[in-house]
């Protein structure tokens, strides 16, 4: 039976000793994650040795960028199948068909900037546009397999019901992330004013809204810092496949014993509700052309009611707890051991 990499003690953390561990769990996954490594190195030659740039930025900054995206995405999917038992041929055709659709998104992107163009967006000629079409079916692949994963964990067993949760959610709202990337591929108001003026339509759909793409950005990121950019929400919603189960981990591992199932699951669901609201709100404010770094008065009226409404959730449900009289085991993190963050025959948590 297979157990999370992180859901019991690690004896061995030495980096090559849990590649091999990724490995003997997931071939695919862990070739286009190690793939993408090698590639870092190579885009960040690349980016010293190359001056060209594409779009405003160095022609090898896009391929970098999702080399480390593609890197976290792939070994973390390796981590979460591990909490999935029982339902092998869904774990193989979850792995072969990101790995496989990942390949083929960076193979397009890495050639697109060695030719010197862009790869998203881009219906310049019928070559362009086939291997954006290419590139967007991939990318719903991707999609795809990231529901799935969510709808597995959500009818697997798992003995810690807390933890459950953040890694369900996560999926989940990782899942609402990367659909913002749907609405960049909407053809903006300036190209279809091109098109109805009898111009040619070069490109369909953009990161930025209101302005163009390619203009002042923060750096690295290149976020738009004078319109809006839809980047942003998906960023931050992406990256929940993270943040959520670490949350789980953490308050499991180091939550005080008063805390139980009921509570920390509580405060789980607080926050991906939290989570999931920055990543509408970001974009909601993208949408309306706005800059992340220059917010108007109602984006920062709906941030404060966010962040108020988490902090209220949260403090009620904590002091909720703490007013409760301790009973046995409140419990603590994941369980470890051979059979971490499972039940198979209704086996629950003493504080469940």
């Amino acid at each position: 039976m297979a157990t999370g990499v992180l859901a019991g003690p690690i004896v061995r953390t030495h980096p090559l000793h849990l590649l091999r561990q990724a490995w003997a769990r997931d071939k695919p996954l862990t070739l286009i994650g190690s793939a993408m490594v090698v590639l870092l190195v190579g885009t960040t030659f690349g980016l010293i040795a190359d001056p060209r740039v594409i779009t405003g930025a160095p022609a090898w900054l896009k391929p970098a960028k999702f080399a480390v995206s593609v890197a976290v995405y792939s070994f973390t999917l390796v981590w979460l199948l591990t909490y999935v038992t029982g339902r092998p041929r869904l774990v193989r055709l979850v792995s072969w068909a990101t790995a496989l659709a990942l390949a083929v998104e960076m193979v397009l992107i890495v050639a697109a900037a060695a030719t010197g163009t862009t790869s998203h967006f881009n219906v310049s000629t019928p070559t362009h546009a086939t291997i954006w079409s290419v590139m967007a079916a991939a990318i719903v692949v991707v999609w795809l397999a990231n529901l799935l994963v969510g709808l597995l964990l959500l009818r697997q067993r798992l003995l810690d019901r807390a933890f459950a949760w953040s890694l369900r959610l996560g999926v989940l709202v990782s899942a609402a992330g990367m659909g913002v990337a749907f609405l960049m591929t909407q053809p903006t108001a300036q190209q279809l004013q091109s098109a109805r003026s009898g111009g040619d339509m070069t490109t369909v759909g953009a990161h930025s809204v209101g302005v163009a793409d390619g203009g002042p950005g923060l750096p690295v990121v290149g976020w738009s810092t004078v319109g809006g950019d839809l980047r942003v929400a998906h960023f931050i919603g992406l990256h929940a496949l993270q943040a959520l189960p670490l949350l789980g981990l953490l308050i499991g591992r180091f939550g005080p014993r008063w805390l139980r199932v009921a509570d920390r699951t509580g405060l789980i669901w607080v926050a991906s509700a939290g989570y999931l609201g920055v990543v509408g709100l970001t974009t909601w404010q993208a949408l309306r052309g706005q800059s992340l770094v220059n917010p108007d008065q109602l984006t920062l009226g709906a941030l404060a009611v966010l962040v108020t409404a988490v902090l209220v959730s949260t403090a009620a449900i904590l002091a909720r707890a703490r007013r409760r009289p301790e009973g046995p085991a409140a419990g603590g993190g994941p369980p470890v051991g051979p059979s971490a963050g499972y039940s198979e025959a209704g086996v629950t948590r003493p504080d469940s």
